[in-house]
């Protein structure tokens, strides 16, 4: 099949599941066609079938803000002619499945029907999609999708609530690549360039916005490193990330955190971390806590959006309230109070991640696109 992938092509989630999924689907024989305005993050390798189409938008002085969606539609149409493009899978209602649905329509003029399947990852929905301007255009997109999934079941229910839906949503979690993990293989002698052998090293990976309350990540390692030697790796780039380093100044531990900026190396950071911090406000999946279960990294999470989908309490780490740095530090440092315990945490993470192997996931979207088929053929048989 040949399926064309628009994503984010940033270090966000959406953008590497939508990344990795068209870069597994390649391996499995399908031509991917990646449209974005850069070539996504997590694309290593452009092969003979994986082809990245970069959307170019013009400015115009006409404009304040020059007009994406009109931008990607455009090219969504020229791409389909070209390549013969079967189905349109967009990560995100808006402005991903608006701007599908408008080619789409334009492409029905020539005769051509795409199936399009939107994918809902979150901010989409709880944040931006909510609000009263775009309320309607989502409600919309959704709705004209010919089928819809979500990351978790936190999403779904939010979605329902939130929107007029009129067609199913499925529920496909965001996924891992267990193999990759697997294959990396990493030396003390990195670990010691990172942190003292009796240090605890602690993570946390994020865009540094303010729904990741990353002053709390600082408050609770605070309250750690009271307790026992330890270091704080902090991985991502955002608005938070300079109010965080002045708190680590005040707190007089920034001899004690590492803000370590994007990086591609977070399987590296990963593998050698003891727990991974996530109190997020709002999580509708929480991809960060899965890849550091997948290295074998504890959790310890707020209990928000699909994060308890993903982070067993008392399994693979705990949850806690949101803001409870309190209960938070406790339970961080039950985990971290012996290497028994520790290590027993670290196993239960590893086993817990296995569910959410790409090899389990992938095969769930590739049977939703022949329903996409399925479903634009009724709909086009019917008008």
């Amino acid at each position: 099949m040949k399926i064309a992938i628009v994503c984010y092509p940033t270090f966000g989630g959406s953008g590497v599941v939508a990344t990795e999924l068209g870069t597994e689907l390649a391996k499995r024989g399908h031509e991917i066609h990646f449209i974005t305005y850069k070539q996504p993050v997590r694309l290593e390798l452009l092969a003979n079938k994986i082809h990245f189409h970069e959307v170019n938008v013009p400015e115009y002085p006409l404009f304040k803000y020059q007009p994406y969606e009109l931008a990607l539609s455009s090219k969504l149409v020229d791409m389909v002619k070209l390549y013969g493009i079967e189905l349109l899978h967009v990560h995100y209602a808006i402005p991903h499945a608006y701007a599908g649905y408008m080619a789409k329509k334009m492409l029905e003029e020539e005769g051509i029907f795409l199936p399009m399947v939107t994918t809902l990852h979150g901010t989409d929905i709880t944040l931006v999609g909510n609000h009263p301007f775009y309320k309607p255009a989502v409600t919309f997109s959704i709705n004209k999708s010919d089928v819809v999934t979500s990351v978790s079941q936190s999403l779904k229910d939010d979605t329902l609530r939130l929107f007029d839906v009129k067609i199913p949503i499925d529920v496909v979690p965001n996924f891992i690549d267990l193999q990759k993990h697997q294959k990396n293989a990493y030396t003390d002698c990195q670990r010691d360039m990172m942190a003292d052998k009796d240090e605890i090293i602690v993570t946390h990976v994020s865009n540094f916005r303010k729904v990741k309350r990353i002053m709390d990540v600082i408050h609770i390692f605070n309250k750690i490193q009271k307790k026992m030697p330890s270091k704080l790796m902090m991985v991502g780039e955002g608005p938070e990330k300079e109010p965080a380093e002045k708190l680590c100044q005040e707190l007089g531990i920034e001899d004690k955190v590492v803000f370590l900026g994007n990086s591609d190396e977070v399987d590296k950071i990963l593998c050698f971390s003891d727990l991974f911090l996530l109190p997020s406000e709002k999580e509708s999946f929480g991809l960060a806590a899965l890849e550091a279960m997948s290295c074998g990294v504890p959790v310890i999470s707020s209990n928000t959006g699909g994060l308890s989908e993903v982070n067993i309490d008392g399994v693979s780490g705990y949850l806690s309230n949101v803001g409870d740095i309190e209960d938070m530090t406790k339970k961080a440092l039950y985990i971290l109070k012996d290497k028994n315990t520790l290590n027993q945490f670290k196993s239960n993470a590893k086993a817990a991640a296995v569910k959410f192997d790409l090899h389990n996931i992938v095969p769930v979207y590739e049977k939703l696109y022949f329903q996409a088929l399925e479903n634009s053929l009724t709909k086009n048989l019917t008008k």
